[in-house]
């Protein structure tokens, strides 16, 4: 892939209650940069796929619940299945700048990265300002700070869910057997790490507002300690001492 105009591009989008903000988000993505959208339901009870099937999307809909990283397994294994090159996670609740995506795609196209982080910590005071609640921010630096010393990386946020994966990195990674709950986004990038992937970093602007997915309190708590329980699970891999087939190709 040396040119993006060469390279298929989808996005996927894991959706959950997105009926208010889908239409919107849709409509800011650049379409001039995208082949394909693909829209994964995760057993909403309201009129997401109804309003989905009536957008310019491919609707792929669980019968169950599956959480937050059951849903990202079915949007990636979509995504290679219609033979993309880059995939792009975009939220459907309007949280992450849709017309960013070629910012996002262009590192993993120009063949300099495998995983591009769109970090809404890239820009000092910036999230806060966006209104991202001060206990977020806190725990993100934390956990970011304890995830780049086990990495060996210098991220500034570890913790965004707007993300673009190269074809190769999907194939290679073993994300299948990650967590069906939110510390998939976390075991995923200890994966991409851990195996030698590149990863860089795109400042993203982010948007808080009523409608907009959040995790609480308690979920946040729980994820944390997943995801530091993981970075200990990656040392004891590293060292031999407890092998995990998350962490080998």
């Amino acid at each position: 892939m040396t040119e993006q105009t060469k390279s298929k591009i989808v996005v996927v989008m894991p959706a959950r209650q997105a009926a208010a903000t889908l239409q919107q988000t849709v409509s800011e993505i650049p379409m001039e940069g995208v082949d394909e959208i693909i829209l994964v339901d995760d057993s909403s009870t309201d009129e997401t796929v109804q309003l989905a099937r009536e957008l310019p999307l491919t609707v792929v809909w669980h019968p169950h619940q599956t959480g937050y990283g059951g849903n990202q397994k079915t949007c990636y294994m979509q995504a290679l299945h219609h033979d993309a090159d880059v995939v792009v996670m975009l939220h459907p609740d309007g949280q992450y700048e849709a017309g960013l995506i070629p910012d996002m795609v262009a590192p993993i196209v120009a063949g300099r990265a495998d995983l591009v982080l769109g970090s809404r910590l890239a820009i000092k005071g910036a999230a806060l300002a966006a209104g991202m609640p001060r206990w977020k921010w806190c725990a993100n630096r934390f956990l970011t700070i304890i995830q780049n010393r086990v990495m060996g990386t210098n991220l500034t946020e570890a913790h965004t869910g707007y993300r673009a994966y190269s074809r190769e990195l999907l194939l290679t990674v073993p994300f299948l057997r990650n967590s069906l709950d939110f510390s998939f986004d976390s075991e995923f990038l200890y994966q991409a790490s851990e195996l030698g992937f590149r990863i860089e970093e795109v400042p993203a602007r982010c948007r808080y507002f009523e409608e907009a997915s959040s995790v609480g309190f308690k979920t946040g708590v729980v994820y944390g300690l997943k995801t530091l329980w993981q970075g200990v699970r990656v040392v004891l891999h590293r060292a031999r001492i407890w092998p995990s087939r998350k962490y080998r190709r």
